[in-house]
């Protein structure tokens, strides 16, 4: 039996979605199709059952599931168990980064990483902290990097390191006079945030909840990065609320102010996996030198 398409019915069962399997696997979705059918014709029998748009796994199907599953946290035991005899570092790890994360803190951990381990091969995707989130929950990626808490008790989480955020906007603007901003002083302003599910705008409505839960921010537009969120409150659009590690070089150039939260507002960065999942060398390998990374280079990514 081939390997590939065991494995091509293995995602299409774990996932019950030939699209999301196709997108998993880097195929089209005939090709999966295809595998599928000549699997079955190597059984003998139907292993999905599809009706009213709905995919489910046979009798048949459920059994070979359950092998396939053993199976294949085999093969990774194998692999991992010879690599670690040899001291090869190699493979595929798929990385999944919120958008903050990706944009401002990877290029340089991953340039680092890749230096030291050049055999091995960083399959990235960027979303929003909660798409990240799904994306390790259906093994679409093997570990994720996000900007917001995580409250799945089948995941691994660790924390990188504590981000500050800060109030941004114009120089010109009468708040970036201001020492410090009371959350009830940002009200009467337009205020630009990121799109739902962003990590970003999570932490932000958290935190306005629980130090003033008499009003809401007065929002005027919903940009899906931060580079967009800058360039609106650069334009006078509205004040925002942001990672510092985001605005360095606005700062330098003096076409951004930042001004601190009174009390002040953090998130953490954290490290994402399943907790039960077999992890191969060279995920532990890109785990191991991230958390280093984030101790020894606040300069970087602070």
């Amino acid at each position: 039996m081939a390997d590939r398409r065991l494995k091509v019915f293995h995602t299409v069962a774990r996932l019950l979605n030939f699209t999301k399997a196709a997108d998993a696997l880097h195929m089209t979705q005939p090709a999966v199709t295809f595998q599928i059918r000549q699997l079955e014709e190597q059984f003998n029998t139907r292993l999905f059952d599809r009706t009213h748009n709905r995919v489910s796994l046979t009798e048949a199907g459920q059994r070979v599931y359950t092998y396939s599953d053993r199976i294949f946290e085999l093969y990774d035991e194998m692999d991992n168990a010879v690599r670690e005899m040899t001291g090869d570092v190699s493979g595929v790890v798929a990385l999944g980064a919120s958008t903050t994360i990706a944009e401002y803190m990877l290029p340089f951990l991953l340039g680092d990483f890749k230096s030291e381990h050049p055999d091995v091969n960083i399959r990235l995707k960027v979303s929003n902290t909660e798409g990240i989130v799904g994306m390790v929950e259906n093994n679409i990626i093997d570990l994720g990097i996000v900007e917001a808490s995580v409250n799945n008790k089948n995941l691994q989480v660790d924390v990188c390191r504590m981000d500050k955020l800060v109030v941004i906007m114009p120089p010109n603007h009468e708040l970036a006079s201001m020492e410090k901003l009371a959350p009830q002083q940002l009200m009467p302003y337009p205020f630009i945030c990121r799109e739902e599910g962003s990590g970003t705008r999570e932490v932000i409505q958290e935190y306005m909840a629980e130090h003033f839960d008499h009003e809401t921010l007065t929002i005027c537009l919903e940009l899906g990065s931060p580079e967009a969120i800058k360039g609106a409150v650069e334009a006078g659009m509205g004040i925002s609320i942001m990672s510092e590690s985001t605005i360095e070089k606005e700062l330098k150039l003096g076409s951004l102010v930042s001004v601190p939260l009174e009390p002040g507002l953090e998130r953490p960065f954290s490290f994402v996996h399943q907790r039960h999942k077999f992890k191969v060398r060279a995920m532990d390998e890109l785990l191991s030198f991230a958390k280093l990374y984030c101790e020894s280079h606040q300069d970087h990514i602070k």
